[in-house]
């Protein structure tokens, strides 16, 4: 991983923890402490695994237009006819970015709505309590 995509990673890694430790409440009161780590845990394997994958496919694409551009500068017929094979496999490479960070917007956006979901019924829940 190159240098300017691995600070932007552990930039969003430090953003997304400050978010998971707001949507823990702070107060110390969460009985369900156990299964949000193990949540936690699942989530972060998820959001590693991805970011991982999908930073692999974009190392072969540097690696493919780095190919491509040589073959265009060398201008031997035979090297320009490769970078069409080449060019569509770089096709096909966005097109599994596109779907590693589709799945994990849902997948995160899932995780969200069931935490919400969750902690609206320990708020209610509570409230009938009192």
């Amino acid at each position: 991983m190159d240098q300017p995509a691995a600070k932007k990673q552990d930039k969003l890694i430090t953003i997304l923890k400050s978010l998971g430790a707001k949507d823990e409440g702070g107060d110390g009161d969460d009985g369900d402490s156990a299964d949000g780590e193990q949540c936690d845990a699942e989530v972060w394997d998820k959001l590693t695994r991805s970011f991982h994958q999908a930073q692999s496919v974009l190392d072969q694409n540097r690696a493919l237009i780095q190919q491509v551009n040589e073959n265009h500068r060398s201008k031997i017929p035979d090297n320009l006819v490769k970078n069409v094979a080449l060019i569509g496999q770089l096709n096909g490479n966005i097109s599994k970015v596109l779907s590693i960070y589709s799945d994990l917007s849902i997948d995160f956006s899932n995780i969200v709505h069931q935490r919400r979901r969750r902690r609206a019924t320990t708020v209610s829940t509570e409230d009938g309590k009192d």
